[in-house]
């Protein structure tokens, strides 16, 4: 997989398209970026290690080298609630 520092990661980024033909999209300014909180190995030994091969906040924010953004950390908790 493409590593960030050796971490799996996902990026989301937000597009309006109005028009296909001509084509016009428009890029949002603010993205964001999801990474695991263990460092990736392809050992068939961490196939278990959700923290390794996930990105998700939720499975993430229990682990102990998870670091908050701060200023977002509240939203992000507010819509994974939200999700189920």
């Amino acid at each position: 997989p493409l590593l960030l520092g050796g971490f799996k990661f996902d990026l989301r980024i937000y597009v309006v398209v109005t028009s296909f033909d001509p084509l016009k999209v428009y890029l949002n300014t603010e993205g964001l970026v999801r990474l695991a909180t263990a460092k990736y190995s392809s050992d068939f030994d961490t196939l278990n290690n959700r923290t390794m091969h996930l990105t998700n906040y939720s499975i993430n924010k229990h682990s102990e080298n998870f670091v908050p953004n701060k200023g977002q950390h509240r939203r992000q908790e507010e819509e994974d609630d939200s999700d189920g």
